[in-house]
């Protein structure tokens, strides 16, 4: 049975994915800002999957004692880490750059860039004194290259991670621990569905996009963690929307109406 560390798995994706785990009949450790969030979320699957496989701790990413701490506990907890995600991540109010306030700018580079160093670097060192484990990393737009007008400044901190993520799994090649990427594509979460904040058009815009492209947390996240378990390539881009099948939603979007964002949200 393998324990994975999640960060900023209270919601979105990250809890999606620590339940997929759970059920997978693995060990999971639930991480995120609020120490009350992280109680709730511990306590619901609790419930489900027993207090044995499952512990939490409040973490702040961007500050590299609690990251320190998170692994340190969980060790205690668990004696040792298989799997290490980073996935905390926040995203910019939708709009130009030039409109982004200097104090959001600075925790969106922290949270997104330097706590994924902060937990790329804690798991790495931990994983090489005991042997083994795996490092993932999660992408998003930016980390492919594409572009999207007002979200500049998250899409840059998801590009810094691509070549981060890509950096470190040839500098682990030649070690006993696994670096990989996790590209969920495009996944309706409150990150994605901020943009309701913003215009009426822009809304009605990404809405379209989303019911395109997007999926759900529910139908992502259990793939994700089947891959992640599977997984024995250092460099692996674990990847759910491939080109093909970008190409085969668009090419029969004609004919198939999808759906993953209703007309109230």
């Amino acid at each position: 049975m393998k324990t994975i560390v999640i960060t900023g798995s209270t919601r979105g994706i990250g809890a999606g994915m620590a339940e997929a785990f759970l059920e997978l009949g693995c060990s999971v450790v639930i991480s995120g800002r609020k120490a009350g969030t992280v109680e709730q979320e511990v306590e619901k699957l609790s419930k489900k999957y027993g207090r044995d496989r499952v512990m939490g701790q409040a973490c702040d990413v961007g500050d590299y004692e609690q990251v320190q701490a998170l692994w340190d506990t969980s060790r205690q907890v668990f004696s040792t880490i298989d799997i290490w995600i980073n996935n905390a991540g926040i995203t910019n109010p939708v709009g130009a750059f030039w409109e982004q306030p200097e104090e959001g700018m600075a925790a969106v580079m922290e949270t997104n860039v330097l706590g994924t160093m902060y937990g790329a670097k804690v798991a790495l060192r931990g994983m090489l004194a005991q042997g083994y484990g795996a490092v993932y990393n999660m992408m998003g737009l930016g980390s492919d290259g594409r572009k999207q007008a007002g979200l500049t400044l998250y899409g840059t901190s998801k590009a810094g991670l691509r070549y981060f993520t890509d950096a470190i799994a040839e500098e682990a090649a030649e070690t006993p621990v696994l670096v990989g990427a996790l590209s969920p594509g495009m996944v309706v979460t409150d990150l994605v569905t901020a943009a309701r904040t913003a215009s009426p058009a822009t809304w009605k815009r990404v809405k379209r996009v989303l019911n395109l492209l997007g999926d759900r947390v529910e139908t992502i996240s259990p793939w994700l963690a089947k891959r992640v378990l599977e997984n024995k390539k250092n460099g692996a881009d674990i990847r759910w929307l491939t080109s093909w099948k970008l190409l085969w939603r668009v090419i029969s979007a004609p004919l198939v109406k999808r759906r993953v964002v209703n007309g109230s949200e």
